[in-house]
């Protein structure tokens, strides 16, 4: 093998494909040769001049391809874009409006095949020029020369690299001319492809790939896999590339037409340093072109965008009917859960049995099973929802801003919800319930864990709202690939709600434009102050923690008064703990007190059977190792003191703070709010456990009787509290 250069970097190897790589996607495993179209877009800056970084990238990845065994056919534009530049430079003091295209492709020739050996130089690869015409393809023995070539190089691991010959083609404008054998280097990449028997070409971009419409447009969006008898009539095409003679419309023409040959494409960006090993590894990058596409997409499958519009459009019809009609919604899903429990059932452990298999954490497994009568209460407590007062259209305040004009404020649903949970089918019921009490449509997406359960739920919550309402009030994303799409429809979407691990909540709050609601990290705190009653201390303690160590409500970290030290109360509550099986870490003051290992952090979260350990001098050091260290999330006091809890209970910033009570009744059932979608720690809009009323926004509806402002002559204001009417 090669020595590498000093500085290079040695990017990641090629995984093998396993076997959850999406089918449209698994070609891959059968890729050995490949050619790869570099547009002039990516070849130079939007200033005309070359783009190293990214031809250097470009190389490196060549250069990993070779090592593993991969023939790599390169298609490169440029040629006509440098050696304008060049010409300008050169000819500066009788500045020309127009340059001669062909003069312009022969000198900027030489500089981009120079330019790829030195790059490919420094990385031990060999590189070769192949420069040809639309007139050479018309001779069979050129085409049997042609593979007889490629095929000798690419045994020494050469790379050749092909351009069209464009300084001597005989179409007298080769750079607009699109008549002929090819007219274009896409159209000559894939005219490539299919005469050297490639098994896959790479069309790179400026852009991600092949959008719906103008990649500049927000409405616009990105299509993953083309499927021509859908998107052939949808598609708006803007500009054309702003340097070389192709654009989108002329990679699409060459792509279609690959594909229908038998040769996989994909349209991707060459400015990712790392787009062509992704597209190798079976990763959901750019848009494919396959002969096949049409088998793999269901004809009901909606893109991203036509879900969110779908569920808006929906809701809107939810929100038009009665309040009565809305709670029969509610109570008719209710009985379909019952009336199809056996069913779910059977889907659950089918999923359960799958996870076991793969070796999934039993916690995991735990959350993910359905235990018996779980539908039933499931369909109990959307009974309950039903029968409380209806939140839309409730009037909050009433104003006389004037005589006879009246200005009321009203509750309204939020309108598109987007909620990304992890294991758990029943939060899908949850969510899904309250998402119809309170007016919103509604996007799901599930683990793949409970993939079953989710689409038997799903179906039978659907099948149970009425067609007047639409089918397509509640969607279910089943592509994980679907949730970048999903998160840039800050347009369409109007609230994301992660429920999941503190890497999901993270990577989605990064990953969008949209507010999100939600916490990262259930950092909950106990503090035993030296009025506490230790009885009830330990007994608080053990269920923080014990009850459901996972869950985002347990205790952490526990703070102790310093004077419970001597007093005997410390070692009281550890031995309580260690007898329930808790592992201790204490922070710097305790672990050499006990000689426990000190935790690596105070900002940590287990979601384990372990938490930390640590003393502090008063309240008010407590509250400020919480607000330092916590995540405002539910902090708990244990004392008699009513000065120090009530200090407590006013200056701690949490989303919930309790006085004498487990942290594990922060949760949207236990508080009376019917279920809920998650708990925010969010200082904007709802604080803790989320129910009806935090999926819940206001409207001003103000009724007049002619009135006019007049700059401000028109009426006489009186700014008068009304009674809410009931």
């Amino acid at each position: 093998m090669p020595t590498r250069p000093r500085g290079t970097k040695r990017l990641p190897e090629l995984k093998a494909a396993n076997g959850n790589m999406d089918s449209t996607r698994a070609f891959v495993r059968h890729v050995k040769r490949l050619v790869i179209k570099v547009g002039t877009a990516v070849v130079t800056r939007a200033d005309g001049r070359l783009a190293l970084g990214r031809l250097g990238a470009l190389c490196e990845q060549i250069k990993e391809l070779n090592l593993q065994g991969y023939e790599v056919i390169m298609v490169s534009s440029g040629a006509v874009g440098l050696g304008r530049q060049r010409l300008s430079f050169a000819d500066l003091q009788k500045p020309q409006v127009e340059l001669d295209g062909k003069a312009c492709a022969a000198v900027g020739q030489s500089s981009l095949m120079a330019l790829y050996d030195t790059l490919f130089s420094q990385l031990d690869v060999t590189s070769a020029q192949l420069l040809v015409t639309d007139h050479d393809f018309k001779s069979i023995d050129f085409r049997m020369q042609l593979n007889e070539t490629v095929q000798s190089l690419l045994s020494l691991t050469v790379v050749p690299i092909f351009n069209e010959n464009d300084a001597v083609s005989t179409r007298k404008a080769p750079y607009e001319d699109s008549s002929g054998i090819f007219w274009d280097n896409d159209s000559l990449a894939a005219l490539l492809a299919l005469e050297l028997k490639a098994d896959l070409l790479i069309l790179l971009s400026d852009v991600e790939g092949l959008y719906s419409g103008p990649p500049s447009d927000p409405k616009s969006r990105l299509i993953r896999t083309y499927i021509k008898e859908r998107h052939q009539g949808e598609i708006t095409f803007g500009d054309k590339s702003r340097v070389g003679r192709g654009g989108m419309t002329a990679k699409v023409n060459a792509a279609v037409n690959a594909a229908q040959a038998g040769i996989p494409v994909v349209i991707t960006s060459g400015y990712a340093p790392e787009n062509i090993l992704k597209v190798l590894q079976g990763e959901d990058i750019g848009t494919l072109f396959h002969e096949d596409a049409h088998l793999w997409v269901q004809s009901q499958d909606i893109s991203a965008r036509e879900m969110a519009v779908a569920a808006r459009e929906s809701s809107r019809n939810l929100q038009a009917i009665s309040s009565e009609d809305r709670r029969k919604v509610l109570l008719d899903i209710a009985d379909a859960l019952e009336a199809n429990q056996e069913q779910i059932m059977k889907e659950n452990e089918a999923d359960v049995a799958a996870a076991e298999k793969a070796g999934y954490e039993r916690s995991l497994i735990a959350r993910l099973a359905l235990k018996p009568g779980k539908i039933t209460n499931l369909a109990n407590s959307i009974r309950v929802l039903a029968k409380m007062e209806d939140p839309i259209g409730r009037v909050l305040k009433r104003t006389e801003l004037a005589d006879g004009l009246v200005l009321e404020k009203t509750s309204s649903p939020l309108g598109v919800l987007l909620i990304v949970f992890e294991s758990r089918p029943e939060a899908l019921v949850q969510i899904a319930s309250l998402a119809v009490r309170s007016g919103n449509g509604l996007l799901l997406k599930g683990g793949k864990e409970a993939k079953r359960s989710n689409a038997i739920l799903h179906k039978v919550i659907t099948d149970a709202i009425p067609d007047s309402i639409g089918g397509r009030l509640i969607g279910l994303v089943t592509s994980r690939e679907e949730i970048p799409d999903l998160l840039k429809l800050d347009d369409v979407i109007d609230l994301v709600i992660p429920r999941g691990s503190n890497k999901l909540v993270s990577q989605i709050k990064e990953s969008t434009k949209i507010p999100v609601l939600g916490h990262s990290d259930g950092i909950c705190h106990v503090y035993v102050d030296k009025s506490a009653n230790m009885e009830m201390a330990n007994r608080i303690i053990v269920d923080a923690k014990v009850d459901y160590p996972a869950a985002c409500n347990a205790m952490e970290t526990l703070l102790l008064h310093k004077d419970l030290v001597p007093a005997g109360g410390l070692n009281a509550i550890v031995f309580g703990l260690r007898t329930k099986g808790v592992t201790l870490y204490g922070g710097p003051k305790v672990s050499s007190m006990l000689n426990i290992p000190q935790a690596l952090s105070l900002h940590h979260e287990y979601n384990s059977m372990a938490c930390t350990i640590e003393t502090v001098d008063d309240v008010h050091q407590a509250i400020d190792h919480i607000h330092q260290y916590g995540s405002a999330h539910t902090d708990c006091i244990i004392a008699e003191d009513g000065e120090a809890v009530e200090t407590f209970l006013r200056q701690v910033d949490s989303a919930a703070v309790f006085h004498n009570a487990s942290t594990r009744f922060c949760d949207g059932a236990r508080f009376g709010l019917g279920a809920e979608v998650g708990i925010s720690t969010s200082r904007i809009h709802a604080r803790g456990p989320v129910g009806v009323e935090g999926l819940l926004t206001t409207r001003w509806i103000l009724r007049g009787n002619g009135q006019v402002v007049d700059g401000d002559k028109g009426v006489t204001y009186t700014h008068r509290d009304l009674p809410i009417q009931s």
